[in-house]
């Protein structure tokens, strides 16, 4: 593999990202803007109904966010016409059609004559979202991004950003291979991706012509999509719509010069642009929020189990390094961008770090008093864990009902409070049991060529660094990520 240096590759390049309001999205655009200002243009794709619209969610999710205070004190002054000069942000939705529901014509002809590069970032990561808008996202969404790509008469790199859990619950070594179309995890036959969109269609008529509004068509919705998945193998909806986006990738790419990411567990910050910047609860942090507020005090799990955690900002280097390696090339690698085979980290571990962490830096309450942590109960099946949940929930229920008038107040808040802890327990292990008996390892034989050609060639490995080995667990978790969390997630 002969790579060249990255930020030559990217100087007067023009470069496409869908799902510009994203985490990675805005981390990817910070690392161009900031390490090469000569990139010639970013065209920056975000649904919105207009262009006011458009510079009005640029503005509150992208470059209001903090993540982007070094670039902001690098140009003072100059960093709106900067902004300018290098960004052009394009109202549309990848999941409408091929011409990514870009109205305007004009625009549309200029960035198939301009494009370099297309990054396909868009996607909906909810475990559980409504399957037509996770069918529409992740799976055609991704087939809509292509298709565009298609008709860039400059394209060199074409980067489909998907999820290493597209492997579902598999154990032992997982390998960097693609999947065929119709391809399923439990053998089932018939998996086909026009049949999905047509029975999603036909559940949208017959709900709605029951007169079905709001929240109910949204219920019904995401209980189709985790059926949907588990009837052919997956845990959830969205790995199993991921899994579609990259078999239409695969069965449509022709010639292209076409790089699937396949991230694992996706932290904060390591290094850059500052360590610890995080957004949302992903994943993992939706425990850590959980049991630093004190509700979440047992939870299902094998200690053995290893977590693959990456930072963001290597994920964002790897698809850099891997789009500049393969530009020009007719090519469709796969790069599975992780921890566990090369520097694997424990459930057991993680535990250890939150509990040393809010130990000594609780959170405060809306009662103003720290919050108290113990050590989290880990419970190794899910007939012990609801037993568990269940002798918990009777003993307040009986307190309710010895409790005198005098105490009735305080035990029904007791108990409301209760309620509200065991819902979102088990909506947490529902979610992600799959992944707290997790028995597999991600192999990353591609990605390390993808490491070894860069040094070999001399590419800026101090600036496009991405190897997990380097990371030191205890102190990256107890001083940077779960401080990243509390600043920027909690609320």
């Amino acid at each position: 593999m002969d790579i060249g240096s990255v930020l030559q590759f990217l100087e007067n390049k023009t470069i496409l990202v869908t799902g510009a309001t994203g985490f990675l999205a805005k981390i990817f655009l910070e690392k161009i803007l900031r390490m090469q200002p000569k990139v010639k243009k970013i065209y920056l794709l975000l649904r919105a109904a207009d262009a006011k619209s458009a510079s009005q969610r640029f503005q509150n999710e992208v470059i209001g966010k903090d993540l982007f205070r070094l670039l902001k004190e690098k140009l003072g002054a100059n960093l709106n016409s900067f902004m300018s000069e290098k960004t052009v942000l394009v109202p549309g939705d990848i999941s409408r059609d091929d011409d990514l529901g870009v109205e305007d014509s004009n625009l549309r002809e200029v960035m198939w004559n301009e494009l370099d590069v297309v990054v396909n970032l868009a996607a909906t990561t909810n475990f559980d979202e409504r399957y037509d808008v996770a069918l529409g996202i992740n799976t055609l969404g991704a087939k809509h991004v292509l298709c565009f790509a298609k008709k860039c008469v400059k394209l060199k790199s074409f980067v489909h950003v998907s999820t290493a859990y597209v492997a579902g619950e598999k154990a032992g070594l997982i390998l960097e291979t693609p999947y065929q179309m119709g391809e399923t995890l439990n053998g089932v036959t018939g998996l086909d991706i026009e049949e999905e969109k047509r029975l999603v269609e036909e559940k949208l008529d017959q709900i709605q012509a029951t007169g079905a509004k709001g929240e109910e068509i949204k219920e019904i919705m995401r209980d189709m999509g985790i059926d949907r998945a588990k009837f052919y193998g997956w845990p959830n909806t969205y790995v199993f719509t991921k899994a579609m986006g990259e078999m239409l990738v695969g069965q449509l790419k022709e010639e292209m010069p076409v790089v699937i990411i396949r991230p694992t567990i996706v932290t904060s910050t390591y290094k850059e642009p500052f360590p610890g910047w995080a957004e949302g609860a992903r994943t993992i942090d939706a425990i850590a929020v959980g049991y630093g507020k004190g509700r979440l005090t047992c939870l299902l799990g094998d200690a053995n189990t290893i977590i693959d955690a990456i930072p963001a900002d290597m994920v964002v280097n790897s698809i850099i390094v891997a789009m500049t390696a393969h530009a020009n090339q007719p090519s469709y690698e796969i790069y599975q961008v992780g921890s566990s085979v090369r520097n694997p980290l424990t459930y057991s571990s993680l535990q250890d770090f939150g509990f040393r962490y809010f130990s000594k830096k609780p959170w405060i309450g809306k009662d103003g008093k720290p919050v108290k942590v113990r050590k989290i109960r880990v419970l190794s099946s899910m007939d012990s864990f609801r037993r568990y949940m269940a002798v918990r929930y009777l003993f307040f229920l009986k307190g309710l009902e010895l409790a005198n008038t005098a105490f009735c107040h305080y035990f029904e808040g007791v108990y409301s409070d209760l309620n509200r802890k065991i819902k979102y327990v088990m909506r947490l292990v529902e979610l992600y049991r799959p992944y707290l008996f997790f028995q597999g390892v991600f192999d990353d034989m591609n990605t390390e060529k993808l490491r070894i050609a860069a040094r070999d060639n001399g590419v800026e490995t101090d600036v496009f660094y991405f190897d997990p080995k380097c990371i030191d667990w205890e102190d990256y978790f107890v001083n940077v990520h779960i401080p990243g969390v509390v600043k920027y997630v909690f609320k």
